[in-house]
């Protein structure tokens, strides 16, 4: 019999940090809360860059928790797991004290950066080895950081992944995971180890990356700085941590190889499971470790990221203004192929399905006689789902095969205008279900503090809200509308 109490999981996203309670006997939340109520800023002091305090994603993390635990015995969280925002950097001194803002995810500065390694290191090599480019990712980002601050550079005393700050807030400690190191780039697949080649080329003292610890495991008890801020007792443990697209497969239950799942927040992704070392020769989507990888059993994620998904219809919302429910009622008046418009929807930095090309949005076909609020909403949602079957053209081409992608039934997938455009351009089924990545981690707590024996265990309540399948008839309109939107792709020479 398990002993009552709770499990915490925490989703660091740079819109918003989410926080979910979970009852142990249940596997259902009790509470779930989110701060800020609307979008976190990104600072973009440059063209390109994408930034981040932080201080601030802990003091969201503090605002979030305490709503979760207003009205339950805090003393019974046993087990905090998190979930956060991929690929950022996060650099502190001796005092764990942030040397400068977070470069995260979307932030484009250590591109060329990335392709010189690439370059350097030789294509083969990087493929064979790290299964990517360098492209703009942690590894990357720190190089920036080596070259223009080299003063800040100096005080480094650990770098991290935005998780990792928040585990090290948590726990006092700083340590990491290997897919964490994965999603950074310092990974080699080869070994199953850091990569020395990529320190040694880069530059860097192997003493700035943070000790090693296993995603579900006891990854250190709550420091007393932590217990004063949430309330929570010095026993409960940290005991998983992922990035924000493993952490969804994992709490929608993709765990397998040929399993996906997808997401629709502020970027959207396709993340399909696999047990090879595969890599897309051009290096447009990107292979870490999945969360249940071991030396003996390979486990591997495909990640498919378009930037500009999300972030695209908050845009929309707050430029000509309403909310998502009327722009979605709008849009389901037009008719499929939104009268000729196109929405190109890249515009969120630098495009990894487009090799790096930092290629921004853009509308045509715009006719101010015929076009209205209703088709420039459907135009973005059919945009965004084209640029999802554009990035499935990808990963067939690498012969990654599903029939299903499983997402959670929040963000884009909450429209019944994007969930028909996505299941018809891509003529897949889609899953949802009532999950989502706070959720999911506080699960994940739940087998790394071994409160649940296994991950069937900790997922067996996972409920299904709605099945979506392909339309005959829709299908080809969707696939004529997707030729037309690759076609003005070709003209723009973004492929």
């Amino acid at each position: 019999m398990k002993s009552d109490g709770y499990l915490l999981g925490l989703d660091i996203g740079s819109s918003s940090v989410k926080a979910a309670l979970v009852d142990i006997h249940s596997g259902k939340a009790v509470a779930q809360a989110q701060s800020p109520e609307h979008e976190m800023e990104i600072q973009s002091p440059h063209l390109g860059w994408a930034e981040q305090d932080p201080e601030l994603w802990w003091q969201h993390v503090v605002i979030s928790v305490k709503k979760c635990l207003a009205l339950v015995d805090k003393q019974k969280v046993k087990a905090i797991g998190i979930g956060y925002q991929m690929h950022g950097l996060v650099i502190v001194d001796e005092k764990f004290k942030p040397l400068r803002p977070a470069i995260i995810w979307c932030d484009s500065r250590a591109v060329e950066i990335g392709n010189k390694a690439f370059h350097d290191l030789s294509e083969s090599y990087c493929l064979s080895h790290f299964l990517n480019s360098p492209g703009n990712f942690t590894a990357s980002k720190l190089k920036w950081v080596q070259q223009n601050e080299p003063s800040i550079h100096k005080k480094i005393h650990k770098a991290m992944l935005p998780g990792d700050y928040i585990a090290l807030k948590l726990t006092g400690e700083a340590r990491t995971t290997n897919t964490g190191l994965s999603e950074g780039i310092f990974w080699d697949f080869t070994s199953d180890s850091l990569s020395n080649q990529l320190l040694n080329y880069f530059g860097f003292d192997s003493k700035l990356i943070c000790d090693q610890v296993e995603v579900f495991s006891a990854q250190g008890k709550l420091c007393q700085g932590a217990c004063d801020e949430l309330g929570l007792s010095s026993e409960t443990l940290v005991s998983y941590r992922a990035g924000d697209q493993p952490n969804n497969a994992f709490a929608l239950g993709a765990l397998h190889p040929g399993e996906a799942a997808a997401n629709g927040g502020t970027s959207g992704v396709i993340y399909s499971v696999t047990d090879q070392n595969s890599f897309d020769s051009k290096s447009r989507v990107n292979i870490f470790l999945h969360v249940n990888h071991q030396r003996n059993k390979k486990r591997n994620g495909i990640l498919l990221c378009i930037n500009g998904t999300g972030i695209l219809n908050s845009w929309l919302r707050k430029t000509i203004g309403g909310s998502y429910e009327k722009m979605n009622e709008l849009a389901s008046t037009v008719e499929i192929g939104s009268d000729g418009l196109q929405f190109i929807p890249f515009g969120n930095g630098a495009e990894r399905i487009l090799e790096n090309k930092i290629a921004q949005a853009s509308m045509h076909g715009i006719d101010f006689n015929r076009h209205s609020q209703a088709h420039l909403s459907r135009a973005a949602q059919e945009g965004i789902a084209f640029a999802f079957n554009y990035g499935a053209e990808i990963l067939s081409e690498m012969n990654v095969k599903t029939q299903t992608i499983k997402a959670g039934h929040a963000n884009l997938f909450l429209s019944p205008v994007f969930r028909e455009a996505f299941v018809n351009s891509l003529n897949l089924n889609l899953e949802l279900f009532d999950t989502n990545g706070a959720i999911g981690a506080a699960l994940g707590a739940g087998v790394g503090a071994g409160i649940y024996s296994s991950f069937d265990e900790a997922l067996s309540r996972l409920t299904k809200h709605l099945t979506v399948v392909p339309e005959k008839e829709k299908t080809e309109k969707y696939q004529q509308a997707y030729s037309r939107w690759k076609s003005k792709l070709n003209e723009l020479k973004l492929i």
